[in-house]
Protein backbone atom coordinates (compact mmCIF):
# COMPACT_ATOMS: atom_id res chain seq x y z
CA UNK A 1 0.00 0.00 0.00
CA UNK A 2 1.42 3.38 -0.99
CA UNK A 3 2.06 6.04 1.62
CA UNK A 4 -0.86 8.44 1.60
CA UNK A 5 -0.96 12.19 2.20
CA UNK A 6 -3.87 14.53 2.78
CA UNK A 7 -4.27 17.35 0.26
CA UNK A 8 -6.96 19.96 -0.23
CA UNK A 9 -8.15 20.41 -3.82
CA UNK A 10 -10.56 23.28 -4.41
CA UNK A 11 -11.19 23.39 -0.66
CA UNK A 12 -12.03 19.70 -0.26
CA UNK A 13 -9.79 17.18 1.53
CA UNK A 14 -8.56 14.05 -0.27
CA UNK A 15 -6.17 11.27 0.70
CA UNK A 16 -3.90 10.45 -2.25
CA UNK A 17 -0.70 8.42 -2.81
CA UNK A 18 2.37 10.43 -1.84
CA UNK A 19 4.25 9.71 -5.08
CA UNK A 20 1.68 11.43 -7.31
CA UNK A 21 2.08 14.81 -8.94
CA UNK A 22 -0.62 17.37 -8.23
CA UNK A 23 -2.05 16.70 -11.69
CA UNK A 24 -2.31 12.95 -11.22
CA UNK A 25 -3.56 13.44 -7.65
CA UNK A 26 -6.45 15.53 -8.97
CA UNK A 27 -7.34 12.75 -11.38
CA UNK A 28 -6.96 10.17 -8.62
CA UNK A 29 -9.45 12.23 -6.60
CA UNK A 30 -11.93 12.10 -9.48
CA UNK A 31 -11.38 15.39 -11.27
CA UNK A 32 -11.55 15.23 -15.06
CA UNK A 33 -8.90 17.56 -16.43
CA UNK A 34 -9.93 19.02 -19.76
CA UNK A 35 -8.02 22.31 -19.76
CA UNK A 36 -4.67 23.21 -18.27
CA UNK A 37 -3.09 19.83 -19.04
CA UNK A 38 -1.47 20.32 -22.41
CA UNK A 39 1.70 18.25 -22.35
CA UNK A 40 1.71 15.42 -19.79
CA UNK A 41 5.33 14.66 -20.71
CA UNK A 42 7.50 17.61 -19.74
CA UNK A 43 5.94 21.00 -19.15
CA UNK A 44 4.16 23.48 -21.43
CA UNK A 45 3.12 26.14 -18.92
CA UNK A 46 -0.61 25.43 -19.16
CA UNK A 47 -0.99 24.03 -15.63
CA UNK A 48 0.17 26.95 -13.48
CA UNK A 49 -0.99 26.50 -9.90
CA UNK A 50 -0.68 28.18 -6.54
CA UNK A 51 -0.60 26.36 -3.21
CA UNK A 52 0.13 26.71 0.49
CA UNK A 53 1.23 24.16 3.08
CA UNK A 54 -0.77 24.15 6.30
CA UNK A 55 1.02 26.19 8.96
CA UNK A 56 3.12 28.07 6.40
CA UNK A 57 1.91 31.49 5.21
CA UNK A 58 4.10 31.52 2.10
CA UNK A 59 2.24 31.22 -1.21
CA UNK A 60 4.01 28.93 -3.69
CA UNK A 61 3.64 28.73 -7.45
CA UNK A 62 4.31 25.64 -9.56
CA UNK A 63 3.32 23.57 -12.56
CA UNK A 64 1.12 20.67 -11.47
CA UNK A 65 2.58 18.23 -14.01
CA UNK A 66 6.00 18.28 -12.32
CA UNK A 67 5.26 19.00 -8.65
CA UNK A 68 4.59 16.20 -6.17
CA UNK A 69 1.88 16.46 -3.54
CA UNK A 70 2.81 17.18 0.06
CA UNK A 71 1.04 16.57 3.34
CA UNK A 72 -1.54 19.28 4.09
CA UNK A 73 -1.10 20.98 0.72
CA UNK A 74 -3.85 23.45 -0.20
CA UNK A 75 -4.12 23.73 -4.00
CA UNK A 76 -5.90 26.35 -6.09
CA UNK A 77 -5.36 26.09 -9.84
CA UNK A 78 -4.48 29.10 -11.97
CA UNK A 79 -5.27 27.75 -15.46
CA UNK A 80 -5.13 31.08 -17.26
CA UNK A 81 -3.80 34.55 -16.58
CA UNK A 82 -4.60 37.35 -19.06
CA UNK A 83 -1.19 38.42 -20.38
CA UNK A 84 -1.14 41.54 -22.56
CA UNK A 85 0.17 40.69 -26.02
CA UNK A 86 0.73 43.66 -28.32
CA UNK A 87 0.27 43.20 -32.07
CA UNK A 88 3.32 43.99 -34.18
CA UNK A 89 4.96 43.03 -37.47
CA UNK A 90 8.35 41.53 -36.68
CA UNK A 91 9.46 42.46 -40.20
CA UNK A 92 8.95 46.17 -39.47
CA UNK A 93 9.71 46.74 -35.79
CA UNK A 94 12.76 48.64 -34.63
CA UNK A 95 15.54 46.72 -32.94
CA UNK A 96 16.54 49.31 -30.34
CA UNK A 97 15.23 50.25 -26.91
CA UNK A 98 12.39 52.34 -28.39
CA UNK A 99 10.45 49.21 -29.42
CA UNK A 100 9.94 48.31 -25.76
CA UNK A 101 8.95 51.88 -24.90
CA UNK A 102 6.38 51.73 -27.70
CA UNK A 103 4.92 48.26 -27.13
CA UNK A 104 5.48 47.49 -23.44
CA UNK A 105 6.01 50.85 -21.65
CA UNK A 106 4.83 49.32 -18.36
CA UNK A 107 8.22 47.63 -17.93
CA UNK A 108 9.61 51.06 -17.00
CA UNK A 109 7.20 51.10 -14.04
CA UNK A 110 8.96 48.11 -12.45
CA UNK A 111 9.56 48.86 -8.76
CA UNK A 112 12.17 46.13 -8.29
CA UNK A 113 10.09 44.10 -5.82
CA UNK A 114 11.35 40.83 -7.36
CA UNK A 115 7.94 39.17 -6.88
CA UNK A 116 8.14 37.94 -10.48
CA UNK A 117 11.41 36.09 -9.88
CA UNK A 118 10.16 34.56 -6.63
CA UNK A 119 7.00 33.32 -8.35
CA UNK A 120 8.64 31.86 -11.48
CA UNK A 121 7.88 28.16 -11.88
CA UNK A 122 11.15 27.72 -13.83
CA UNK A 123 13.34 29.57 -11.28
CA UNK A 124 14.28 32.21 -13.85
CA UNK A 125 15.66 35.61 -12.90
CA UNK A 126 12.63 37.38 -14.33
CA UNK A 127 13.38 40.83 -12.89
CA UNK A 128 16.83 40.66 -14.47
CA UNK A 129 15.59 39.90 -17.97
CA UNK A 130 13.07 42.72 -17.68
CA UNK A 131 16.00 45.03 -16.78
CA UNK A 132 17.78 43.85 -19.93
CA UNK A 133 14.64 44.59 -21.97
CA UNK A 134 14.45 48.09 -20.47
CA UNK A 135 17.98 48.80 -21.71
CA UNK A 136 17.41 47.27 -25.14
CA UNK A 137 19.85 44.43 -24.42
CA UNK A 138 17.74 41.91 -26.31
CA UNK A 139 20.39 39.22 -26.67
CA UNK A 140 20.85 39.08 -22.87
CA UNK A 141 17.09 39.19 -22.31
CA UNK A 142 16.62 36.32 -24.75
CA UNK A 143 19.28 34.22 -23.04
CA UNK A 144 18.00 34.91 -19.52
CA UNK A 145 14.38 34.12 -20.49
CA UNK A 146 15.13 31.15 -22.75
CA UNK A 147 13.45 28.52 -20.53
CA UNK A 148 10.25 30.55 -20.01
CA UNK A 149 7.13 28.43 -20.64
CA UNK A 150 4.78 31.46 -20.51
CA UNK A 151 2.71 30.15 -17.63
CA UNK A 152 2.01 33.73 -16.53
CA UNK A 153 2.55 33.24 -12.80
CA UNK A 154 5.16 36.02 -12.73
CA UNK A 155 2.67 38.49 -14.18
CA UNK A 156 -0.03 37.46 -11.74
CA UNK A 157 2.19 38.72 -8.90
CA UNK A 158 3.40 41.95 -10.55
CA UNK A 159 2.13 45.24 -9.05
CA UNK A 160 3.18 47.11 -12.21
CA UNK A 161 1.04 44.92 -14.48
CA UNK A 162 3.96 43.76 -16.63
CA UNK A 163 3.38 40.85 -19.02
CA UNK A 164 6.86 39.45 -18.56
CA UNK A 165 6.55 36.41 -20.89
CA UNK A 166 5.37 38.58 -23.79
CA UNK A 167 8.22 41.03 -23.27
CA UNK A 168 10.67 38.12 -23.27
CA UNK A 169 9.11 36.61 -26.38
CA UNK A 170 9.55 39.90 -28.26
CA UNK A 171 13.20 40.05 -27.18
CA UNK A 172 13.79 36.47 -28.37
CA UNK A 173 12.16 37.21 -31.72
CA UNK A 174 14.30 40.30 -32.23
CA UNK A 175 17.39 38.37 -31.18
CA UNK A 176 16.64 35.42 -33.45
CA UNK A 177 15.75 37.48 -36.51
CA UNK A 178 18.15 40.41 -36.34
CA UNK A 179 20.98 39.88 -33.87
CA UNK A 180 22.08 36.24 -34.16
CA UNK A 181 24.24 35.24 -37.15
CA UNK A 182 22.37 33.55 -39.97
CA UNK A 183 22.42 29.76 -39.78
CA UNK A 184 23.04 28.53 -43.32
CA UNK A 185 22.54 24.84 -42.60
CA UNK A 186 19.21 25.61 -40.84
CA UNK A 187 18.00 27.50 -43.91
CA UNK A 188 19.03 24.56 -46.10
CA UNK A 189 17.16 22.12 -43.85
CA UNK A 190 13.98 24.24 -43.91
CA UNK A 191 14.16 24.31 -47.71
CA UNK A 192 14.53 20.52 -47.74
CA UNK A 193 11.44 20.20 -45.55
CA UNK A 194 9.44 22.53 -47.79
CA UNK A 195 10.52 20.51 -50.83
CA UNK A 196 9.32 17.27 -49.22
CA UNK A 197 12.77 15.67 -49.13
CA UNK A 198 12.37 14.62 -45.47
CA UNK A 199 8.83 13.28 -45.71
CA UNK A 200 9.82 9.61 -45.90
CA UNK A 201 12.08 9.96 -42.84
CA UNK A 202 9.38 11.83 -40.89
CA UNK A 203 6.80 9.16 -41.64
CA UNK A 204 9.15 6.37 -40.56
CA UNK A 205 9.86 8.14 -37.26
CA UNK A 206 6.15 8.69 -36.62
CA UNK A 207 5.57 4.93 -36.84
CA UNK A 208 8.11 4.16 -34.12
CA UNK A 209 7.01 3.53 -30.50
CA UNK A 210 7.30 6.48 -28.13
CA UNK A 211 10.16 4.90 -26.16
CA UNK A 212 12.26 4.55 -29.31
CA UNK A 213 11.53 8.14 -30.36
CA UNK A 214 12.68 9.35 -26.94
CA UNK A 215 15.85 7.30 -27.29
CA UNK A 216 16.57 8.84 -30.70
CA UNK A 217 16.01 12.31 -29.27
CA UNK A 218 18.17 11.77 -26.20
CA UNK A 219 21.06 10.44 -28.30
CA UNK A 220 20.84 12.88 -31.19
CA UNK A 221 23.92 14.73 -32.46
CA UNK A 222 24.01 18.19 -30.92
CA UNK A 223 25.96 20.93 -32.66
CA UNK A 224 28.63 22.50 -30.46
Amino acid sequence: MSDMVSVYLMGKKYDVPAELTIMTAMEYAGYELVRGCGCRNGFCGACATIYRIKGDNELHACLVCQTKVEQDMYVATLPFFPLVKKVYDVEKIKTDQSVMMQLYPEIYSCIGCNACTKACTQSLNVMQYIAYAQRGEFEKCAEESFDCVMCGVCSSRCPAGISHPQVAELARRINGKYLQPESKHLIDRVNELNEGKCEELIQSIMKKPLAEIKELYNNRDIEK
